[in-house]
């Protein structure tokens, strides 16, 4: 769970605060926190009278609310209730957005990257495998073919090679779907994968 509070404002940027609490009942704390700078807590911290409220509460995810912190700053918040397998609430993740930020300094940390370095593969948000299929193999594709040091007739292994090692030719139907989508014959692609030892 920690990799996913580092996910979380690593996505939103540090006007975003991050917090998993443990409700160990002999110390419910911040177990991992970041952007701690916030609200001025680190792990270790115990949890607050508002985050006990809303695990009574006992609402999975919560609605958003606005609070203050004990500095002063305006928060937006939400708190998620994680449970066990048994159904037992174990810990809170909880988020607090800082609503004081300076609007232009908030939307610059949701942009970090230059346009420039903004990735020129277009993200297919698929409806089914066989799409994520297809559209992986057409981004593959043509990052193959605008590769210069390729030479054209090691084009299609390259293809291959790179959906194999992406995990592609696992999925039902991959085969058939890839070779449609690359102009190419099944027979060609198994080929290559029992080149590469993969069939």
């Amino acid at each position: 769970m920690g990799s996913v509070v580092d996910g979380i404002a690593k996505m939103f940027g540090e006007y975003t605060e991050v917090i998993l609490h443990t409700l160990d009942v002999d110390s419910p704390s911040i177990l991992k926190i970041a952007n701690g700078h916030i609200t001025g807590r680190d792990e270790g911290a115990p949890i607050t009278n508002i985050a006990l409220l809303k695990l009574k509460e006992g609402q999975d995810v919560s609605e958003s609310y606005m609070t203050k912190s004990t500095c002063g700053k305006t928060l937006r918040s939400m708190t998620t209730i994680i449970r066990n397998t048994k159904g037992n609430p174990i810990g809170l993740l909880c988020i607090n957005v800082d609503m004081d930020a300076p609007v232009q300094s908030f939307l610059k940390t949701m942009l970090p990257l230059e346009l420039g370095e903004i990735t020129k593969a277009p993200e297919t948000f698929a409806k089914d495998i066989d799409e994520t299929v297809t559209s992986t193999a057409e981004v593959v594709r043509n990052e193959v073919h605008a590769d210069t040091s390729i030479a054209p007739s090691k084009r299609n292994r390259e293809v291959i090679t790179r959906l194999q090692e992406l995990g592609i030719f696992k999925y039902k139907d991959s085969i058939v779907l890839a070779a449609k989508t690359l102009g190419i014959s099944r027979d060609t692609i198994y080929l290559y994968l029992r080149e590469m030892g993969s069939r």
